[in-house]
């Protein structure tokens, strides 16, 4: 079947959630990321039972135990290399903030904010920092490549049958998941712009549901560019795509922690007490001062690789494109006044 078909089909699938509540959201979301969940807490029993010696290879290799993170293992190409690759991590971790856009959904959200934000936390160190810790206990790093799937190597080296079937099964899941909640925070955001008056004024209708079908419309429209990278010069518009999302969500980032530092100070300077605020950021100001060096920290990275400068140059002229259209859009909306008169 024509790759055309299963892209029509996810889409309608994905703007059928979408557009009923934001229940159905959250319905759709539960079994996409719970299909993931499952798949990595296996990876992670089964790949300490393989570490510790309790599962034998077939190979008859002995148990790795931590041998593979000794000496330069973990970092064999020292940390310039880790620093190199941190735009495709943040790239990767994006979708975080999500939380925040939807509070505005949520019943009490000064209970249900901050214990996801704990989630998040523990989520992280499960999912990713400890499943990647297995990874590099059970594969050494001269064997780690990208042709194969190194989840599907494990299970292979176990010697799970249909390994590459079943993990395709849930990278796809995982990819529906991360549609479904990446087309459900842009359209709210871009509704949010249209009720602010940062984008256009007919983007702000919502459906008998709460919905903002016009947002999600043209969001969608949006997304559907990323279908292009699949027949289109792949590998190049790719790599152009991820770079100006990956630039667009860390300048985010630093935006909201921004935000956030400048919001408290002015509320305090304006003789508003701290127990007023449903919900308080601890740490204050470190954590948004700290967010915003590390986040900024990343463009030097950028800058000093030269293999990775293509990114901050693609990343850099989509933000002044949409800093320019909201400047002249701002512009355009101060002149008229004095235009009329």
């Amino acid at each position: 079947m024509p790759i055309w078909y299963w892209s029509a089909l996810f889409v309608a699938l994905l703007f059928g959630i979408n557009a009923l509540a934001t229940r159905a959201f959250g319905e759709a979301e539960y079994w996409f990321a719970g299909v993931k969940v499952l798949a990595i807490l296996s990876f992670i029993v089964v790949g300490a039972l393989v570490i510790f010696g309790v599962i034998d290879l077939p190979s008859g290799a002995p148990a790795p135990m931590f041998d593979n993170l000794k000496g330069d293992s973990l970092f064999p190409n020292g940390l310039p290399a880790v620093f190199a690759v941190m735009m495709t991590v943040v790239y990767a971790f994006q979708g975080c903030e999500i939380m925040g856009v939807a509070a505005g959904e949520t019943d009490q959200p000064e209970k249900s904010i901050p214990r996801a934000v704990r989630n998040v936390v523990f989520r992280v160190l499960i999912f990713y920092v400890l499943a990647v810790m297995v990874l590099a206990a059970i594969i050494p790093w001269q064997q780690a490549g990208l042709v194969e799937s190194p989840f599907v190597q494990v299970f292979d080296m176990v010697g799970i049958p249909y390994a590459a079937d079943l993990m395709n099964f849930v990278i796809l899941t995982a990819i529906l998941s991360v549609g479904n909640s990446g087309l459900y925070a842009s359209t709210r955001i871009l509704w949010a712009m249209s009720k602010s008056g940062m984008a256009p004024k007919a983007l702000s209708p919502l459906s008998k549901q709460g919905v903002p079908l016009r947002a999600l419309f043209i969001t969608l429209c949006f997304a559907l560019i990323s279908l292009m990278t699949s027949f289109i010069a792949a590998d190049t518009l790719f790599m152009v795509l991820m770079a100006v999302s990956g630039m667009a969500g860390t300048v985010t980032w630093i935006v909201i922690a921004l935000a956030q530092y400048r919001f408290r100070r002015q509320f305090l300077r304006e003789g508003g007490q701290l127990e007023q605020l449903k919900y308080r950021a601890p740490w204050f100001p470190l954590v948004p001062l700290l967010c915003i060096v590390l986040c900024s920290s990343l463009f030097v990275f950028l800058a000093l690789d030269e293999t990775q400068r293509p990114s901050l140059y693609w990343g850099s002229g989509f933000i002044a494109l949409c800093y320019g259209a909201y400047y002249l859009m701002q512009r355009k909306r101060q002149l008229q006044p004095a235009a009329a008169v």
